[in-house]
């Protein structure tokens, strides 16, 4: 079925172990397996934090097999939520903001940037505004390093989730699909 996401999540490495499946958010896997080192997406995009309650680091997940995602991506520690990304046909627009509470040198953006400060001259990214569409921002050049979703809505200071300092910036859009 066209834009229904569907993962599922095993104890072990390598597809072993107990599993869950799931078709959309989960905050807490804990009452379904008392861990998870590898999963399956079979349609759509999952956002995968390594707490509980969409907390701690994320990592972005689309269509594949990840038979040991902790090696895959350096993380420390096994997925503990996840949040369904509902597919988004249409423009994609965000407002970027040197600084928090919508202040400072503002950029509005509809397509991808690999490189923030290059693109913009914008030394700190502190606030934004998604319109349209849903993001991923990064905190390196060229899609690298921690990453952090954006779903439609004001995020008015970045220190307050995590006071990550972002630099290069993607949409989620139909080829990830």
């Amino acid at each position: 079925m066209m834009g229904s996401n569907k993962a599922v999540f095993y104890e072990d490495r390598n597809f072993q172990g107990r599993s869950y499946e799931c078709m959309g958010d989960c905050a807490d896997m804990s009452p379904y397996l008392s861990r998870c080192h590898s999963c399956k997406v079979e349609s759509g995009c999952f956002m995968m934090y390594d707490r509980p309650n969409y907390m701690g680091n994320q990592y972005f997940f689309r269509r594949g097999d990840y038979a040991d995602y902790m090696s895959m991506f350096g993380m420390s520690d096994c997925i503990r939520s996840c949040r369904m990304i509902p597919m988004h046909r249409g423009s994609f627009r965000m407002r970027i903001y040197e600084r928090e509470n919508f202040m400072g040198q503002m950029y509005e953006m509809m397509d991808d940037c690999d490189n923030i400060m290059d693109c913009y001259h914008m030394s700190h990214c502190q606030s934004c505004h998604v319109m349209d569409g849903h993001w991923l921002m990064y905190e390196q050049p060229h899609y690298r390093g921690r990453m952090w979703y954006y779903r439609p809505g004001e995020y008015r200071n970045f220190r307050d989730m995590g006071g990550m300092r972002f630099m290069s910036t993607r949409r989620i859009n139909d080829s990830f699909y």
